[in-house]
């Protein structure tokens, strides 16, 4: 199985679904994530009413993400060639849309897509296709900036992905630990404390957002766990945890992503760490508040944050 396929100077790559596309010349490979095995909600409707209509596969999958720098084409020129390709080879096209259609931000940010700079998308301007030829499906995301195109091919092929047989010697169980940032600092309970109650407001920096995502992964996260004890530990506090980004897209996308993580963490403590839901809110900031400049990559970074803010108590 390979991936996409450009130019002589695109190296091949295994991916999910054996389907050679040819991009536009000049492409480049951006970045690419591959699992053997993972689940993936393909998107085949647009978001609306509050949700996105989704088909729910397991198997192969991976993503690839190309930049066309210079490249002046719209987003349909640019994607257009690749439906006809699609078709060609076979593929029934399940959805196809145009930003506003598809759903707008809500619908951008519920593809999961690889991460600025190697894939950026417009919120203003970008299109989708969902695919599928027998087990093969594909979601193409095309999108551009004011001087380049961008494409993200998300390609899975459904497979049965139980484990092997328990009494196979090559599947014994491994523990893998579940490590932290490596830059994120230590944030014992009592610091945490110490800080929330002189300053009003602590940073939870080992809280990792790539920049467009808003959900938490999975593992513990020593700066909430601190936060839940302290909360547990004073019942009639209230806190409410403030999202903030970086400024890559609009003010108004941005606010609603920067809720968006707030909320995901809200959740984590409320149903990882038993924290009562009645003391902690969720609001977003968007870009209005930076800590660092947005002219670097590490600053950015920064900005990618989640603030516990000590709002009242209850007493």
């Amino acid at each position: 199985m390979l991936a996409s396929l450009l130019a002589a100077s695109l190296p091949h790559a295994a991916c999910a679904a054996s389907l050679d596309l040819t991009l536009p010349a000049g492409a480049t490979q951006s970045a690419q994530e591959t699992s053997p095995a993972t689940s993936y909600q393909l998107a085949v409707g647009p978001w609306q009413d509050g949700k996105l209509e989704t088909r729910d596969l397991e198997g192969a999958r991976s993503d690839t993400a190309y930049q066309l720098r210079a490249n002046q084409n719209t987003t349909l020129q640019i994607l257009a060639p690749l439906r006809d390709q699609l078709k060609q080879a076979g593929y029934d096209i399940l959805y196809e849309c145009d930003t506003q259609a598809c759903g707008g931000f809500d619908f951008r940010y519920a593809l999961d897509l690889l991460s600025e700079p190697a894939m950026h998308v417009d919120l203003g301007d970008f299109r989708y296709i969902a695919a599928r030829k027998d087990a093969d499906y594909l979601g193409i995301t095309v999108s551009r900036s004011s001087e380049s195109g961008f494409i993200q091919v998300t390609e899975l092929r459904v497979q049965d992905v139980t484990p092997a047989r328990p009494d196979d010697p090559l599947a014994a169980p491994q523990t893998a630990p579940v490590l932290p940032r490596a830059d994120a600092p230590a944030v014992a309970p009592s610091a945490l404390a110490q800080t929330l109650e002189a300053q009003g407001s602590v940073a939870l920096d080992d809280l990792d957002f790539p920049s467009g995502a808003s959900a938490l992964g999975e593992g513990d996260f020593a700066s909430l766990q601190a936060l839940a004890e302290f909360l547990k530990a004073n019942p009639d506090y209230q806190v409410m945890l403030v999202g903030h980004t970086d400024a890559v897209g609009s003010l108004a996308a941005n606010i609603a992503l920067s809720k968006k993580r707030a909320q995901s963490a809200r959740q984590k403590l409320i149903g990882d760490y038993g924290v009562a839901a009645s003391q902690v809110s969720a609001e977003g900031a968007g870009f209005l508040a930076p800590r660092a400049s947005n002219l670097t990559k590490e600053g950015r970074e920064k900005n990618r944050r989640v603030e516990a803010v000590l709002t009242s108590t209850r007493s």
